[in-house]
């Protein structure tokens, strides 16, 4: 009979055996060692074959999945270098006082979590007390320590061990989640709410991962171009094995793997829960994880078992037990570490005989430890073990997966419930319990039912000493952030003079006079190699290809091939100190690259200018929480939204249509939006961005970021008129003015962007077709007009007269206004309550459609004929002109 496993067809029939008969025996010698010894011994032995070759550098891909076991074996684990003891005692303190301060916040209904941090304290002890370098020698230009991507929900946890290390009151702690009286501190790491603490806002959780992998990536890139030796500097992700099924937490792992980013650590809390249950209650995510980063290239070390588990595995001769923690799901093990010992004996040990026999020589005192509470992540040595294991493995990032228990010393109450992400406090008696657990020096006379106090043995006690002298010899607090100002020059006026001039009769789109006037900034002597162009490939689109030659692509291995183009001027060239980040079709990389370089002032205290350039459709509706997280985390730059608005993409639809990223954009506090018409308001905004972020003394005027519309639309370029530089920074300014007679109706006309060139047609056809005369003035920002406006009425709230910009700039305007852009009429309406004259608007509401730009402008109504109709409508609603006359132009216009 024919046997199916070998006749099988195999993609290594394709290759050349130089000997059939040698590979036959292998076949025969293998399913031997089955039929005498078991597959469990031919696993093993495939295993150990695997193995061997791979460190013998024989070219053999790795195996995705290894036993369900700790990658550093007990025998193989370093000694403790530091006081053991004394840190146990730390970590009690700091286990307490993060219950605490939940648990008195919860007086006042703010909560909190308690679970995750029990679960993950010698997660971050370890790397506190071992491994994370501080920041102090940042101010002199030196190292820049470590970035620390604290898992949101274990905050409380961080913030106790600042109040040991007296970085932070008491009173502080009290106020924690409450922060309107200007003493608390903020629920999760958010540098914007306490700046000298947090560097990276996480809790929008898929985002820390992704944003992580691209900030080891950007100090790769520091070090190539030559700007910071970041040689020192490693980035620790501190995730949840729940956050892991967000997409951007894995969306980034084949580039940190494929470039080596052995300067990223992630550990994974397996505490195999997430806030409504199991994590995977059929499945085991660890095997899941494991698989999916070692496909990505990274190196995988576990952390699973306590050392209680020693004695179970060396009593496991068959394999038995391996096989058994392989097949049961997360959910089943969730259980066990609930259920008493003769549940465990039957429903675990019961599965197998071999697993019975294991179960009579073991106690069941060391059975309920293995299944209550030993695992890696809860002891010192195995964590230390694993982060040891992890900076010394170099060519790869590595990921660290800690099993833990979710609330653990927290009481049988918390521990492995599937509601414990939802309890936000503990009673008296589960205070005691917990008291008691961790050998805590407080009376009983001090645990009031309703208010526990803060534990602490004093600003001179050994523990914080200890704690303080750790964290001395690792370069200082963490984790901090430190801003040490560094003010840029500003750059030479000539790259700005050109557009001021204008472009005579050439027609040049607002998208290519942009990177006309980036490219003249980056020659800059002294700020040139601070520009970071990001794009997500699409350079060629936004006329950027003439920046391949000359600033090269960034990859860390330089370019290894010969270029398709390479005998054409404009080479797509790739260098290892190359200036721009091409990020393949990932804006959410491309975001990460723009958060990485716009907080490199701070982190690094080197200040850089990255301009992101995207489809206008796919930046803020694809990634406007990281947007978010960018305001958050006190970014600086300019993001360029190019092929803007709902109309100018000619023939693409409604998936490239874009109608509503600025008013997406006025969400966003942080953000300056601005929808420049010509060529020289962008001159004007870059020159103002560039002075605001990056001149001196602005204080926190400086963290805001620059949000830029340009348009793919070729138009003659006019010079700028004189004086228009402070309306183009505020946001309004009169373009020209109507030529007419005094009882000539009048009327205001305000347009952004690429709005303005139907404006100005509008504009002529009143006059001279309907005898109507129109100023027209550019709205270069409606955004900043309504922040200035918002401002004024808050400052008459305090008693002071102020007067909105655009207020003042419409005074006395003769007529109504109607305002026009390529973007749904929420965006000019921004402002509509501020404008003294009667006020109307055209936008280009709805869905977008394939067609001509101007079949497109008239199906929403905003053509030139479509402008002055309704400019003639609004006119008439004044009694200004005749109802007829509005009649008569739309049908002449063929309106209607």
């Amino acid at each position: 009979m024919t046997d199916p496993v070998t006749t099988r067809a195999s993609e290594l029939d394709q290759l050349p055996d130089r000997d059939p008969q040698e590979t036959a025996e292998w076949r025969e010698s293998l399913d031997a060692v089955a039929r005498a010894a078991g597959p469990q011994r031919a696993n093993y032995l495939v295993r150990r074959t695997v193995e061997h070759a791979r460190l013998s550098d024989l070219g053999v891909p790795p195996l995705l999945e290894s036993e369900y076991v700790n990658t550093v074996p007990t025998a193989a684990e370093p000694d403790f270098p530091g006081d053991q003891a004394m840190e146990s005692r730390i970590t009690a303190y700091n286990r307490w006082n993060a219950a605490a301060m939940v648990t008195r916040g919860s007086r006042y209904g703010v909560g909190g979590h308690i679970a995750t941090f029990a679960s993950a304290a010698w997660l971050y002890e370890i790397g506190f007390q071992h491994f994370f370098r501080g920041k102090d020698d940042l101010a002199g230009g030196g190292a820049s320590g470590d970035q620390l991507y604290i898992q949101g929900h274990a905050s409380p946890g961080v913030y106790a061990r600042a109040f040991l290390d007296g970085r932070l009151s008491e009173a502080q702690l009290d106020n924690f989640r409450q922060e309107s009286g200007g003493n608390g501190i903020p629920s999760y790491p958010h540098p914007r709410r306490l700046p000298w603490m947090w560097e990276f806002p996480t809790v929008s959780m898929g985002l820390g991962p992704l944003s992580a992998i691209y900030q080891a990536r950007f100090n790769r890139y520091l070090e190539h171009r030559g700007i910071k030796d970041t040689s020192t500097s490693h980035v620790w992700a501190f995730l949840g094995d729940g956050e892991m099924d967000e997409p951007e937490s894995t969306a980034a792992l084949a580039l940190a793997g494929r470039e080596g980013l052995d300067n990223l650590t992630f550990v994974i809390n397996c505490n195999l829960q997430r806030l409504d249950g199991p994590v995977r209650a059929n499945f085991k995510i660890v095997r899941e994880l494991e698989t999916q980063f070692r496909a990505a290239g990274w190196n995988v070390v576990k952390s699973l078992w306590g050392s209680a588990w020693d004695e179970l595995f060396r009593l496991d001769a068959t394999g038995a037990l391996l096989r058994r923690l392989r097949e049961v799901p997360d959910a089943q093990f969730q259980t066990y570490a609930t259920r008493d010992v003769a549940y465990i004996r039957e429903h675990f040990f019961g599965a197998e005989p071999a697993l019975a026999e294991l179960a009579k020589l073991v106690g069941d005192d060391r059975i309920l430890e293995c299944f209550h509470t030993s695992r890696g992540g809860h002891e010192p040595r195995k964590v230390y073990a694993a982060y040891r294991a992890a900076l010394a493995h170099k060519g790869a990032p590595t990921v660290i997966l800690a099993q833990t228990v979710k609330g653990w010393t927290l009481g049988p109450g918390f521990e492995s419930r599937n509601a414990n992400h939802q309890m936000k406090k503990l009673s008296g008696k589960e205070f005691r319990a917990m008291r008691d657990l961790l050998e805590l020096p407080i009376p009983d006379s001090a645990l009031d039912e309703e208010l526990v106090p803060y534990a602490h043995p004093g600003a001179d006690s050994p523990e914080v000493r200890y704690l303080q002298e750790r964290r001395a010899e690792l370069g200082g607090p963490a984790p901090a952030r430190k801003v040490h100002p560094v003010a840029l020059p500003e750059p030479a006026e000539r790259s700005f003079k050109s557009l001021e001039k204008g472009s005579g009769t050439q027609e040049i789109a607002t998208t290519m006079a942009f990177v006309r006037l980036v490219k003249d900034l980056m020659r800059d002597k002294e700020t040139g190699r601070r520009w970071v162009p990001i794009v997500p490939d699409e350079a060629r689109t936004f006329g950027m290809e003439a920046l391949f030659p000359s600033a090269g692509i960034y990859s860390p291995l330089g370019q290894t091939y010969d270029p398709v183009d390479r005998d054409q001027l404009m080479y797509y060239k790739e260098a290892r100190d190359g200036q721009i980040l091409n990020e393949g079709i990932t804006e959410a990389g491309a975001m990460a690259d723009f958060t990485a370089a716009a907080t490199s002032y701070a982190t690094h205290g080197e200040p850089m200018i990255p301009f992101y350039i995207f489809y206008s459709m796919f930046g803020w509706q694809r990634t406007a929480d990281q947007f978010w997280a960018l305001g958050d985390q006190l970014g600086r730059g300019f993001v360029v939204g190019a092929t803007a608005g709902r109309t100018t993409l000619t023939g693409e639809g409604l998936q490239h249509a874009d109608g509503h990223s600025p008013l997406i954009a006025s969400t966003n506090p942080a953000a300056l939006s601005y929808d420049p018409a010509f060529a020289y308001e962008i001159g004007v905004i870059v020159r103002e961005g560039l002075r605001r972020m990056y001149g001196p003394d602005t204080g926190e005027d400086q963290n805001v970021f620059y949000y830029l519309t340009v348009y793919n639309e070729p138009k003659p370029q006019p010079a700028m008129p004189e004086g228009a530089e402070e309306g183009i920074v505020r946001g309004l300014y009169r373009f020209n003015e109507g030529e007419a007679e005094a009882e000539t109706p009048k009327i205001q006309l305000l347009a952004s962007g690429t709005a303005i060139h139907w404006v100005l047609e509008a504009q002529r056809l009143l006059s001279e077709e309907w005898g109507v005369s129109a100023d027209v003035w550019s709205a270069t920002s409606w955004g900043e007009l309504r922040r200035d406006a918002m401002e004024c009425d808050a400052a008459l709230l305090r008693g002071e007269e102020r007067t909105p910009y655009v207020t003042r700039a419409l005074e006395g305007a003769p007529g109504p206004v109607l305002a026009v852009s390529d973007w749904m009429r929420q965006v000019p309406d921004q402002i509509s309550q501020w404008v003294p004259q009667e006020y109307t608007s055209l936008g280009t509401d709805g869905f977008g459609l394939s067609d001509t730009r101007d079949n497109a402008r008239r199906h929403f109504g905003v053509d030139a004929q479509s402008i002055a109709v309704a400019a003639l409508a609004q006119l008439a609603r004044r009694g200004e002109v005749k109802h007829e006359t509005v009649r008569k132009a739309a049908q002449e216009y063929g309106i209607g």
